[in-house]
């Protein structure tokens, strides 16, 4: 089985990634135009004209872009607020919130909204309102049990069913506590409910949920999740993505044509996607395919010109059955390598291609250089191709030191035995023909 490196699709979901809704949604609307209405949804306190016109001004100010003028205005309210009723009051810090929301003031914005629904007496529809927007503010403000909080307090004032975006916001605080069960719940929940009516679930709900599912490792659950994001959204990196964790739970073949599609449709473009489909194309037994990819993105500057590359693309040709292919990429690989190892496996592809005179010279670099894993696999590579050069003295000499190894022992003896029965064959046959 294949494992890509996915969990980096799942990493970075922070707080800062969470998008809160626009101020016009989030805040209660304060449009005074509306403000008398308001009081039809409960039996309130009247909203008298000249506090009205007071808030009125204050809003102007702070629309045409003078905060300071706006906040002085309210101050000025605030001053008489003995003589204010409940929901006038109510309706004052709701215009603080507004405004040191904007300015992104979130704590003093949420001072000024726990105001208002510390009001007695005010609209019920204001209270839930404002309670939602508490709870979207402590998210913003990486407060996260105080969404919770807040979402409970609406619960207890809510009469109608929750809206999916209460089940998302529950979900992203839940995560952000890493109380991943509570937070699947709820987030399921809010797609479900989108579904139910006909709605397309957002992205960033599809993005928490499949990182819920990693995190709480149902990796099949994590690859239903991304197919439902192609289907949907389509977007390169979900391509890739699935074919990561098809990977991971062991569906190679769909892994293979998930990676494959992606690479056609052009969305495999990094160094770190493409070495990944080499990889994929060399587990599922297509090396020629795999080192074309990387043949590919080294010439065009993607994929880097160096010792790991170049062996990578030599390994796949010899597997491949195309050994000249792979000498020019161990001869580099060799070249940028101070140890011996590709000097070793150029050896044994020349010796391969019965290229006997560059296979003894390879094989000699291997040893001079050192820092082989293997050297007794250098000296037979360098015994075979002095054999063939009809090199008896230097070949013997070459299997003796392999025989030293004890992984290399017997064959080398069976070698030397060999060696030095061609050689008296060969001198018995040049004296016959003197």
């Amino acid at each position: 089985m294949t494992k890509l490196n996915s969990l980096l699709l799942f990493a970075g979901l922070t707080s800062a990634t969470l998008v809160l809704p626009s101020m016009a949604s989030m805040i209660p609307s304060v449009a005074l135009a509306s403000a008398h209405a308001e009081q039809k949804t409960k039996r309130v306190p009247a909203l008298r004209d000249k506090v009205y016109s007071q808030l009125a001004r204050a809003q102007k100010l702070a629309d045409d872009g003078d905060v300071k003028g706006g906040l002085a205005a309210l101050d000025s309210v605030k001053e008489r607020a003995s003589s204010m009723n409940s929901y006038e009051k109510a309706m004052m810090y709701n215009f603080y919130g507004f405004i040191y929301y904007n300015e992104n003031r979130l704590g003093e914005a949420i001072d000024a909204f726990e105001n208002v629904v510390a009001q007695t007496d005010i609209p019920e529809s204001l209270t839930l309102s404002t309670l939602f927007s508490l709870a979207q503010l402590s998210m913003a403000n990486d407060d996260y049990q105080g969404v919770i909080d807040y979402l409970t307090r609406w619960d207890k004032v809510n009469t109608k069913a929750q809206p999916d975006s209460y089940y998302v916001l529950k979900s992203q605080a839940y995560y952000q506590m890493s109380q991943y069960q509570d937070a699947l719940a709820a987030i399921n929940t809010a797609i479900a409910l989108a579904e139910k009516d006909g709605k397309t679930p957002k992205e960033n709900w599809l993005v928490l949920q499949r990182a819920l599912y990693y995190s709480l490792q149902q990796p099949e659950q994590v690859v239903a999740v991304i197919e439902k994001m192609i289907a949907l959204y389509n977007k390169p990196e979900y391509w890739l993505q699935l074919s990561g964790m098809y990977g991971e739970v062991g569906r190679e073949k769909e892994q293979l044509a998930t990676i494959e599609a992606a690479y056609q449709q052009g969305f495999v473009t990094s160094k770190s996607d493409l070495r990944n489909l080499a990889q994929v194309y060399m587990f599922n037994g297509l090396p020629y395919k795999a080192a074309k990819v990387m043949k590919t993105a080294q010439a065009k500057g993607v994929v880097a010109d160096n010792v790991k590359n170049n062996a990578f693309i030599a390994e796949a040709f010899v597997q491949a059955k195309e050994e000249r292919k792979s000498l020019a990429y161990f001869e580099k690989a060799a070249k940028q390598s101070q140890e011996g190892i590709y000097d070793q496996r150029l050896a044994e592809v020349h010796l391969n291609l019965e290229q006997y005179a560059e296979a003894a010279d390879a094989a000699r670099a291997a040893l001079e250089k050192g820092g082989l894993q293997h050297e007794s696999n250098a000296y037979v590579a360098l015994g075979m191709a002095q054999f063939n050069l009809q090199n008896f003295d230097a070949s013997i000499l070459a299997f003796e030191q392999a025989e030293k190894h004890k992984r290399s022992e017997r064959l080398a003896q069976q070698w030397i035995k060999y060696v030095k029965n061609e050689k008296l064959h060969a001198e018995t046959l040049k004296q016959a023909l003197l």
